[in-house]
């Protein structure tokens, strides 16, 4: 018995090791959010057993979760890289697949057909407005830059408002206003799947995505020209290490104690 009961400490603290480790992998990916493994005590026992005599048979992984605070802003002078200070998630859509993802990277780029898209070329995602710059529809779409405006002036540059608005300017001093930034809120954000990249995908625990425009309500104000880094604090990261490692040991311990035990055993003579 003791054999698998320390198996599953050891199981357990191997996870454990793997999930610091990735954390620790990441501490410098724009957008990253660490994660936290939670455990829970194994007891094995029958209707019948005596509760004063009933003892634990391990441990197991309850469930690796998700730290979604605020990470470090670092200024970076780019106007498309944009940090949400506060809630809300960026909202991506791969042309190719369709696929709607999220993600807190903020680091977009203007690509060959004038699309806002980010390094994986899946493009941002803002509510249309009229000519006046008003939003006109809460169905989301896909920004793209007119190479030249109505009077034929050619396009020389992009902004990205505390509000959301994606602001164009033209080689002949106007701009026009291409869409609002949506940002996406999630009932539970723990349970979004982790699809890499700083990504994520909505799931039935995670619940649907309601959207806001930056600034109002719950939902945070946009920084351009600035990036969220990774939430990962390598300090606490490492004493988690140290921690894990020393758990990983005893269990290891408690298996070689208990070898030695049953060795013993075997050896005596009657």
């Amino acid at each position: 018995m003791s054999f698998y009961t320390s198996l599953s400490g050891l199981k357990s603290a191997q996870t454990d090791l793997s999930v610091i480790s990735n954390n620790i992998a990441n501490s410098e990916t724009g957008g990253f959010k660490k994660s936290n493994t939670a455990f829970s005590d194994i007891i094995a026992a029958s209707a019948n057993s005596n509760p004063n005599t009933t003892f634990g048979v391990g441990s197991s992984v309850a469930k690796i979760t998700q730290d979604f605070t605020l990470g470090p802003i670092e200024q970076t002078g780019n106007a498309l890289d944009i940090a949400v200070n506060g809630e809300g998630f960026f909202t991506v859509v791969n042309p190719l697949s369709g696929d709607t993802q999220y993600t807190r990277n903020g680091a977009f780029t203007v690509d060959g057909q004038g699309y806002i898209t980010n390094a994986q070329g899946s493009q941002l995602q803002v509510y249309p407005v009229d000519s006046t710059g008003a939003i006109s529809s809460t169905t989301l779409q896909a920004v793209q830059i007119p190479s030249t405006n109505a009077a034929g002036a050619d396009y020389s540059g992009v902004s990205v408002g505390e509000n959301g608005e994606v602001v164009a300017t033209y080689s002949d001093g106007t701009s026009d206003t291409l869409g609002v930034v949506a940002l996406a809120h999630f009932i539970a954000p723990t349970g979004l799947k982790q699809l890499g990249n700083a990504t994520w995908a909505a799931t039935g625990t995670s619940g649907v995505a309601t959207y806001g425009q930056p600034g109002s309500n719950s939902y945070g104000s946009l920084l351009s020209g600035a990036l969220e880094r990774s939430n990962v604090d390598i300090a606490e990261e490492l004493v988690s290490l140290i921690t894990a490692q020393r758990n990983f040991q005893a269990n290891a311990k408690a298996i070689d104690t208990a070898t030695q035990i049953s060795q013993t055993i075997i050896n005596l003579r009657t």
